[in-house]
């Protein structure tokens, strides 16, 4: 006890950090916060793995150029180019400047991107939507567009993919925008019954109106894993005192429940469209340029052969004719000596 009261104190320096050390700025921008495991994710890792958390593969949201990016060959895709431009029909206070705002922020016109190009070598017309466009809602600028992008896909006869994510309607535009419901059901059913290839690919969230036309209409329904599908969202069900089951709209509910045909993971997700447009027939451009290729380089050779082959021919048949009247050469000579012979 009298020792310790007497032991020396430990003395200790303040260290102080140098100023430029106090007022450097980290940079942003450089991490994720995953929303399934709530793990920090290295941006650079994450575009990497197609924006999927590689610890436990939940799907980012993605842009619908990045989309386009992950679907199509490099350097093939076509935007269509349409005449639709934004219209405040209804005059709704703020809606000008937050379409402003949006395009500004996407680089988009609005929250629709379409386009022909090769997926794996077969040509398509896609159809992406971007979230990041006030949450890819339902306008009137929006459904003009996916109903171009079917009557090109009808004029060209090519299939035809959607990728969908949606809030929903939009609700600065009113009616106008349940109206698209109506409009772009109405022109799928040409794609219908021209019998052409409509893929649906479902992606987190797709709710309202999109799920309740176009987005269910396909002939093979897609969705990436653990997406939330739906018409009205889970706390607007819970409001009516309606108990709803676990996994209630999600991808894997709706796969169990026979509403989907499949759960495609986003690196697979090429892969398996191209696969499918190779079960029903939907030629590779590559193969058709090879095949014709192949019959340019073959004409000229199939022609040699064939002009000797009727050369050989005709030559042979040179041959027996000379052959036949030297025969009646020697004929003819038998005979005059005969004669001859007999006359002496």
């Amino acid at each position: 006890m009298l020792n310790s009261l007497f032991r020396s104190k430990h003395r200790y320096a303040t260290l102080r950090p140098r100023e430029s050390e106090a007022t450097r700025a980290i940079p942003g921008g450089l991490w994720t916060k995953c929303e399934g495991c709530g793990q920090i994710i290295y941006n650079k890792e994450l575009k990497k793995n197609l924006m999927v958390c590689v610890r436990c593969g939940f799907h980012f949201r993605v842009s619908a150029p990045e989309r386009v990016c992950q679907l199509i060959d490099e350097g093939t895709f076509e935007e269509l180019i349409d005449q639709t431009v934004f219209y405040n029909v209804l005059e709704f206070p703020n809606y000008d400047e937050r379409i402003e705002r949006a395009q500004e922020e996407t680089g988009l016109d609005c929250a629709v991107l379409s386009g022909i190009g090769l997926l794996d070598g077969h040509r398509v017309v896609l159809v992406c939507m971007d979230f990041g466009f006030i949450g890819a809602t339902m306008g009137s600028m929006e459904g003009e567009r996916i109903a171009l992008a079917v009557e090109a896909a009808v004029e060209r006869r090519l299939p035809l993919i959607i990728v969908s994510t949606s809030g929903g309607a939009r609700m600065h535009e009113g009616m106008l925008s349940l109206m698209q419901m109506a409009k772009t059901s109405a022109v799928l059913s040409r794609l219908h019954d021209e019998s052409l290839l409509y893929i649906s690919v479902l992606t987190s969230p797709t709710y309202g109106g999109v799920s309740a036309s176009f987005g269910w209409l396909g002939d093979i329904i897609i969705a990436e894993p653990r997406a939330a599908i739906g018409f009205a969202g889970r706390r607007t069900i819970e409001q009516t005192g309606e108990r709803l089951p676990e996994g209630f709209q999600t991808a894997e509910f709706m796969l169990e429940h026979g509403l989907i045909d499949m759960i495609v993971e986003r690196k697979s997700l090429k892969q398996t469209l191209s696969k499918l447009l190779d079960l029903h027939l939907v030629e590779r451009e590559d193969s058709a340029l090879e095949r014709e290729g192949a019959e340019n380089s073959e004409g000229p050779i199939l022609g040699q052969l064939d002009d000797a082959a009727a050369s050989s021919e005709a030559t042979a048949v040179e041959s027996q004719s000379n052959a036949a009247l030297q025969e009646v050469d020697l004929g003819a000579d038998t005979a005059t000596e005969r004669g001859v012979a007999d006359g002496q």
